[in-house]
């Protein structure tokens, strides 16, 4: 065991670890070490904490191969035989990149590795991480260039839970008070070995040129740079929480029942607080943030009396504005060109299904049978037909035909009837039609599934039809049904 374990006094950094991670003494840590001089300090003064019974957890080393590299099987070796000596469980993953993918290459492999660790960690555990103060700075300088606002300016908060795609991933940043500079020097007390990525070198990318040109310049002239600018990380977070407050407390006057913005308290609210509100409402909802000309055109649409259903795109999703409502619905695709024909002699024998575009689910057509094996009728999704109906055709699109539905008393045309059912816009053109084929007759409408039997063919009205054709149809629709 290395001598320094056995010391009854602790580091500087031990200390630091042993405050920050008091909070999380029910939980495993994992440690996720990449072999550099600052996640095998972070290594090896936990393990330390743990000899001496300060840190009492389950222990688990992750490294993450993102494959950029070839020197990434020696890397893994190194971590690996780094937890062999200290006793430490070791795990590796290894994650593929696209590199022909739009995204950047560091954001995938940011988002791959962060899946990696979710995978290790599972529903108790907490990814401990080494960032530091230096890497604070940077994150603040490269959300500066980006023309971030408070948010993005706070850069990394000591603790964070991210939404990956295998679900909630909480990070503990403990070091983010303690310079490289204070961890290198730890690392040469202790006379430990660490592995040195090629790539660090590269100042094509943004993070490598601000290390290694733009911090130490700005150090030269303000020594006390590193510490200001970390300072003031934190007081955006402090503003970015009170924001928050703000936000959430508007967002629940805002909030109807069906999850959506109520347009008339959104537009009671200034324009900074409409911004942080609407933000605040798509990050609940896991969406990318808007940019402040989308924010801008949104509130201007909403004001607007010459649009009746404004709608504006947010990252892959659209917010549309129906009545007095603001909804967030996803990107849906055109499927006016859809047409299917039903043969009525294949339902006879068995069901058919029909899947829907566009993620909309599926129509089962049936013949429903009760225990006497005589034909039975759902009277919520069964249809009668003529007994000389052919088939049955399912699309999205029409010419407005003038319809009966099972809850009127009149005849109305078919756009005004959903415009009645209260139905937005958008789901208007995504609700299944079925019409019916008769010998020398135009396509009758039957059915707007999932909202009406035209009265000619529904059970309550058409009970007496002779030696009626009848047919069960259910939509079985997806989360995507608008």
């Amino acid at each position: 065991m290395p001598s320094h374990q056995m010391s009854s006094s602790l580091s500087v950094i031990q200390q630091t670890l042993t405050d920050r991670l008091q909070g999380y003494s029910t939980h495993a840590l994992i440690i996720a070490c990449s072999g550099g001089v600052d996640s095998i300090v972070l290594l090896h003064e936990i393990s330390a904490l743990v000899n001496i019974q300060k840190i009492t957890n389950e222990v688990t080393v992750c490294y993450v191969d993102h494959g950029l590299s070839d020197n990434a099987k020696t890397w893994h070796n190194f971590v690996k035989t780094q937890c062999e000596q200290l006793g430490l469980v070791f795990i590796g993953k290894q994650v593929h990149l696209n590199k022909e993918a739009n995204q950047s290459l560091e954001a995938q492999a940011r988002n791959a590795r962060y899946n990696a660790l979710k995978e290790v960690s599972g529903e108790n555990g907490v990814v401990i991480t080494a960032h530091h103060q230096d890497d604070q700075v940077e994150t603040f300088l490269l959300a500066l260039k980006r023309g971030a606002g408070i948010k993005g300016l706070g850069a990394m908060a000591s603790y964070t839970t991210l939404h990956t795609a295998r679900g909630k991933l909480a990070i503990v940043r403990p070091l983010l008070a303690v310079s490289r500079q204070e961890i290198e020097k730890r690392a040469q007390q202790l006379k430990l070995t660490w592995i040195e990525d090629e790539s660090n070198t590269d100042q094509q990318f943004d993070r490598n040129f601000l290390r290694q040109a733009v911090v130490p310049l700005l150090s030269k002239r303000w020594s006390g740079i590193n510490k200001a600018v970390a300072r003031t990380a934190g007081h955006c977070q402090d503003a970015q929480q009170l924001l928050d407050e703000v936000a959430s407390a508007d967002l629940q006057q805002c909030l109807t029942a069906t999850n959506g913005l109520s347009i008339s308290q959104l537009l009671s609210l200034s324009a900074s607080r409409f911004n942080y509100v609407i933000r605040y409402y798509l990050e609940q909802e896991k969406q990318l943030m808007p940019s402040s000309h989308v924010l801008t055109e949104l509130r201007q649409q909403l004001f607007s009396s010459q649009d009746k259903t404004p709608q504006v795109k947010v990252g892959t999703k659209w917010l549309r504005r129906y009545q007095e409502t603001l909804m967030l619905t996803d990107n849906f695709a055109d499927i006016s060109a859809f047409k299917q024909r039903i043969n009525l002699s294949d339902i006879t024998l068995k069901s058919i299904s029909l899947v829907l575009p566009d993620s909309l689910g599926r129509l089962v057509f049936s013949l429903a049978r009760d225990k006497q094996d005589e034909l039975a009728v759902d009277v919520d999704n069964s249809l009668l037909l003529p007994q000389d109906t052919t088939e049955l055709i399912v699309t999205f699109n029409h010419s407005n035909p003038v319809c009966l539905p099972d809850f009127r008393q009149h005849s109305r045309a078919l756009k005004k009837v959903l415009q009645e059912l209260n139905i937005p816009p958008w789901q208007r053109k995504r609700t299944p039609l079925v019409f019916c084929s008769e010998p020398a007759k135009n396509d009758q409408l039957v059915s707007a599934v999932g909202h009406f039997v035209c009265q000619p063919y529904s059970p309550q009205y058409s009970s007496g039809l002779v030696n009626a054709i009848k047919v069960n149809v259910r939509w079985l629709a997806s989360d995507n049904s608008g």
